[in-house]
């Protein structure tokens, strides 16, 4: 149980780091769809409130400004200011509008003040600054026909000023701006913005309460689609995992992502490698013990019944020890091939590269298989730049074609080279013949073994070049053949980045074509 909980425990820390330094793609995808909802919602709520706030004090300026020139109208109409600046007392009338200057400045919550012309107070809604003189920038750029409005958010008023024009003037120049002239005195007004404050910090709570909303929807939002969106792939991972622990050997299939898809189709191709490479190793060590058993089997028959008889003639004594001689050769053979194939199947292959005569090697190899040639009475012909050399019953006709040097590892090439020309000669038939071509151009040269044999299948090329593959078992008994020769030219011939096909008809013959570069290239 403890065990348990420390490997949970781990899991989910790993998990935690992955999504801490942003590994995880559940964890992109749930901050980024995080940042796309959030980010617009708080735009959203600061941009009404602020906008709310905004045309709020513009409406509101615009309203006490309407309410100011129509004043301003009763003010002129009234006399209550004169043309050079000096008040008139025009008794009700004056009486009627200070009461609207006051009701007008109780109900926006602010302060009115009338200026003449000589900068003098001439009514202040509370009462502090009649008769006092006021020289403001305002005022100053009013006077010249320039209206002012500024908005103080932080002291909580709007101020504005509202020219007094007289309507019996021109009230404009023939530019069509405002004519100086015409205006008799100025309006300088302050008024709360509480009103306003209020609304906002009741819009701004009912904003926020929506955006909490919308954070929580955006958050679980988030979270599905991460876990939806990563889900397919947690479902690779599961099938994987499942091929991984010996639960399933069978394909699998998440169709959900053209991602998906093409990961589970590298991994169903790598299994299909797996198994396909599993069943190579079984089938090679079920063939491995088969081959070395064969000899060991008949040895130890030999044995028996070289100790099973008494007084054994020294001429049967003689024949069993040759057999026995011979299948302790074969089983040798059998393993140093299998030797050679086990370190050309190294993935790190040390080759030791030369630069080597091809032709020179070629002809001591045919040297070397000169008499099991001449045992079956088969004709080899080499076509190279040497001369024609005849001896005895086996024929090397040395044609002239170019002498052909490559950078190559002396003793793999010549297995690759041995193993062709041996086959040739003993898969052949009495009295037949083996042709060698040694060619080249600037880059590859190309080393040819043609026979008059027995021929390969068509259906068997594919699987000559296997471990212990045979295309007549019982002939190659006879013959001594291990299976192993095919598959370790072909190893050789890719450990030099070159190639190998056949060509063959059944009773006819055989050509294999090895295509080697001129330089190896690491």
């Amino acid at each position: 149980m403890k065990k348990w909980n420390k490997e949970r425990f781990a899991t989910i820390w790993e998990k935690l780091e992955s999504m801490i330094a942003l590994r995880s793609l559940r964890a992109r995808i749930f901050l980024l769809t995080l940042v796309i909802g959030l980010v617009p919602c708080i735009a959203m709520r600061h941009g009404i409130v602020s906008n709310y706030e905004d045309l709020a004090v513009e409406q509101r300026t615009t309203v006490v400004q309407n309410q100011l020139m129509i004043l301003a109208n009763h003010l002129i109409s009234n006399n209550y200011l004169s043309s050079h600046g000096v008040r008139e007392d025009t008794g009700n009338s004056r009486e009627v509008i200070n009461a609207e200057l006051e009701m007008l400045s109780n109900l926006y919550e602010g302060r009115v003040m009338i200026i003449n012309k000589n900068f003098k107070v001439e009514k202040d809604t509370y009462g502090i600054s009649e008769g006092k003189t006021i020289i403001s920038e305002e005022v100053i750029k009013c006077f010249q026909g320039e209206n002012i409005s500024h908005y103080d958010p932080e002291h909580g008023y709007i101020e504005m000023t509202t020219p007094i024009m007289d309507t019996t003037a021109n009230t404009t120049d023939e530019n069509g701006k405002r004519n100086p002239d015409a205006i008799r005195g100025v309006m300088l007004t302050s008024i709360s913005n509480d009103s306003i404050v209020n609304a906002k910090e009741v819009l701004n709570r009912k904003a926020y309460i929506l955006e909490v909303i919308m954070m929580v929807a955006i958050l679980a939002l988030a979270i599905i689609l991460s876990r939806a969106l990563t889900r397919p792939f947690n479902r690779v991972t599961q099938a994987i995992n499942a091929v991984k622990e010996g639960f399933s050997d069978e394909t699998i299939s998440v169709p959900d992502y053209v991602e998906t898809v093409h990961i589970v189709d590298a991994f169903n191709q790598l299994l299909k490698r797996m198994k396909a490479l599993d069943d190579s190793r079984q089938e090679f060590v079920a063939n491995v013990s088969h081959e070395l058993k064969t000899p060991m089997t008949s040895i130890k028959v030999l044995s028996d019944s070289l100790l099973a008889q008494e007084n054994v003639p020294a001429e049967l004594y003689r024949e069993f020890m040759e057999d026995i001689a011979s299948e302790i050769d074969r089983e040798n053979q059998i393993i140093t091939d299998l030797l050679a194939l086990v370190k050309m199947d190294k993935k790190v292959q040390d080759l030791n590269i030369v630069s080597l005569n091809i032709n020179d090697l070629t002809e001591l190899i045919l040297k070397r298989l000169r008499p099991i040639a001449r045992k079956k009475d088969v004709e080899v012909v080499f076509e190279s730049v040497r001369p024609v050399v005849a001896e005895g019953n086996v024929e090397l006709v040395l044609e002239s074609i170019r002498e052909v040097t490559a950078d190559v590892d002396r003793v793999k090439i010549s297995l690759a080279i041995t193993n062709l020309v041996e086959n040739a000669i003993k898969y052949n038939k009495d009295h037949g013949w083996v042709k060698v071509i040694l060619d080249a151009d600037h880059q590859y040269f190309t080393f040819e073994v043609s026979d008059s044999g027995i021929g390969i299948p068509e259906s068997d090329y594919d699987h000559i070049f296997e471990r212990f593959y045979r295309v007549d078992k019982s002939h190659s008994r006879e013959i001594g053949g291990t299976g192993l020769g095919l598959a370790i030219t072909r190893n050789a011939v890719l450990l030099h980045r070159g190639s190998v096909k056949v060509s063959s008809l059944e009773g006819q013959g055989t050509c294999f074509t090895v295509k080697i570069p001129l330089t190896y290239v690491r």
